[in-house]
């Protein structure tokens, strides 16, 4: 038995985190952003557990086992594998820890592939709720299951996994998304440290994007929440700052040092010519993805 599926990266523009609602499918967060066209694709195989078998799985990450694999190892024990064995393999094309949601991208794919596998005949909305609350379980994120379960250019508007949670996606024209990326921070020390300063901007920021629903806004807003919460560094201002004598707008990934500017496709070279003068960043071209996390045809 085999599946692949597939979860977007998503970037968070700006937000405020949701954490006294009880029961962690009612954790998360509000805020706004995107997903991209670039992610991660997982591939479980299973088969009967033989005698040989020291653990029940493998996990491997772009064809290596890696250390810390708390998230994929959660979403393992969720479903019932007991007399199988089960063989990961993430393939990630997002940088790790750059503000990219892979967390939540690792736990939404693999949650989908196992479903499909083993033919649980879970619902979709419920294998989803099962990656949101490993998300919240290991601090890894909030609202990013929510996001990528969706897809595409959005406003979380009620926290919570998918089935509880409801963003209102915003339709737009074709742009490109071309991201600068420096490198990692720890979303659980940062939202450990900065979350009173990060709640008291983040909800009124969504409800003023819910007036305009402006992709343009949600790029200075993203800056100005960034600047609020002080994870701007040096270079970061300095990408930002040539952005904008330029006239191009940009946003902040968070969390990790990542600016992002979604720009029409006509201004592509203008913005890879000005990010190519930093050569110690990643740069990376994309566009939206509007299908959200599903399973691919194997």
């Amino acid at each position: 038995m085999m599946s692949t599926a597939f979860c977007p990266a998503h970037i968070t523009g700006f937000f405020k985190a949701e954490l006294n609602k009880g029961e962690s499918k009612r954790l998360g967060s509000l805020g706004a952003g995107f997903s991209i066209q670039k992610g991660v694709k997982t591939t479980v195989t299973i088969r009967n557990k033989t005698k040989h078998d020291i653990s029940n799985f493998t996990i491997k990450v772009n064809g290596f086992e890696s250390g810390d694999m708390k998230v994929s190892e959660l979403i393992l024990s969720k479903f019932s594998t007991k007399t199988k064995y089960v063989n990961v393999m993430h393939e990630i094309d997002v940088p790790v820890g750059y503000g990219f949601g892979c967390s939540a991208a690792v736990a939404l794919s693999l949650a989908i592939a196992l479903n499909d596998a083993l033919d649980c005949k879970l619902s979709k909305i419920q294998v989803a709720q099962i990656a949101h609350d490993v998300e919240i379980e290991c601090k890894t994120g909030l609202g990013d299951v929510l996001a990528s379960y969706y897809g595409g250019f959005e406003i979380r508007d009620k926290p919570g996994a998918p089935g509880i949670g409801h963003v209102q996606k915003i339709s737009l024209n074709k742009i490109s998304i071309i991201m600068i990326c420096f490198s990692p921070i720890s979303t659980r020390k940062f939202i450990k440290e900065k979350l009173p300063r990060i709640n008291g901007l983040g909800g009124k920021m969504v409800n003023k994007l819910l007036e305009s629903k402006n992709y343009e806004h949600f790029q200075e807003m993203s800056l100005e929440f960034a600047k609020y919460v002080n994870v701007m560094t040096p270079r970061m201002n300095k990408v930002v700052d040539e952005l904008s004598q330029n006239n191009i707008k940009c946003g902040i990934a968070l969390f990790g040092e990542t600016i992002f500017s979604m720009i029409p496709k006509e201004n592509e070279n203008k913005v890879l010519k000005i990010l190519e003068k930093f050569s110690d960043g990643i740069i990376i071209k994309s566009e939206l993805d509007d299908i959200g996390a599903r399973v691919l045809n194997n």
